[in-house]
């Protein structure tokens, strides 16, 4: 529980910045006697001095005042940013998911900040369940992301289906194909993302066509599942693509399209629909449907 209410911090910061109660109790329009107990309160309740204060002279801070006023500061600070926050002056934040953020972040916001160059912008980026919480917390305003793992108290735009591919060494028995389809894959090692959020949409796609999945190696990264394909360590399937056809070890390796419509992923705009829409969110939304 608060014992120290943000009205007190003013008062000691007000005279801390004076030096004087007099003056401070002008400049907060309450009376002296008022300000001076409400000083002596928080004292009590801190335990410790903040002001040496004795008759005829001006206050002067202790060190503990010294750390405190310069805490009480920041707090205040804080406050103010929250109820600017509250009044639309907050940054207009675009969230991403990880893996294609660096396809469609930097151009976005490129796009955004040229358009509405009155609206502050900024970014985030993460994987499914932490791009949920940013949007359902208010951390984010809009996310652009594989629709995997949103539940219904979110409201999303399709922008595009997306089909996946598959990752292999280039000594692999498969890799001289131009396509694939899952079919091919039932039995191979896999090599597939640890989040929950895509292995299960992983999981259920081969369960929905009646095939068996083998999983050699769970990756938390994109360059890391393209490593262990590189080497051999198994087949990776991934719907981002770089576009370099070697791995961050300098390894070659074979990238193939994988056919089947069953695959097909879609990217979307989405956003919390309890969210209290932006001025401009109706622009931005356009503005990032156009990109993508």
């Amino acid at each position: 529980m608060l014992y120290v209410t943000l009205r007190q911090y003013e008062y000691v910061t007000a005279v801390a910045h004076t030096g004087s109660l007099t003056e401070a109790a002008s400049r907060l329009a309450v009376s002296q006697p008022s300000l001076s107990v409400a000083i002596s309160r928080v004292e009590q309740r801190l335990g410790q001095r903040i002001f040496l204060r004795g008759k005829g002279a001006a206050l002067r801070l202790t060190p503990f005042g010294h750390r405190f006023v310069a805490g009480a500061r920041a707090l205040l600070d804080m406050a103010a940013e929250l109820e600017q926050g509250r009044a639309g002056e907050a940054p207009f934040v675009l969230a991403c998911f990880e893996d294609i953020a660096p396809w469609y972040l930097a151009p976005a916001l490129s796009a955004l900040t040229a358009a509405l160059p009155n609206v502050p912008f900024s970014i985030r980026e993460g994987r499914f369940e932490t791009l949920a919480a940013d949007l359902a917390t208010g951390r984010a305003d809009i996310a652009l992301s594989y629709d995997l793992g949103f539940g219904p108290e979110f409201d999303r735009l399709a922008l595009k289906q997306v089909a996946p591919v598959a990752f292999l060494s280039q000594n692999h028995p498969l890799a001289y194909r131009r396509a694939l389809r899952i079919a091919d894959l039932e039995g191979q090692p896999l090599v597939l993302f640890s989040e929950d959020q895509s292995l299960r949409h992983m999981m259920t796609l081969f369960r929905r066509l009646g095939l068996r999945m083998d999983i050699a190696h769970r990756t938390a990264s994109l360059e890391m599942m393209r490593s262990l394909c590189a080497q051999g360590a198994g087949v990776g399937i991934s719907y981002s693509v770089p576009p370099s056809g070697v791995s961050y070890d300098k390894r070659p390796l074979v990238t193939i399209p994988i056919a089947d419509k069953e695959a097909l992923a879609e990217i979307s705009l989405i956003w919390s629909c309890l969210s209290p829409p932006h001025d401009a969110f109706d622009e931005i939304k356009t503005l990032l449907q156009k990109l993508a």
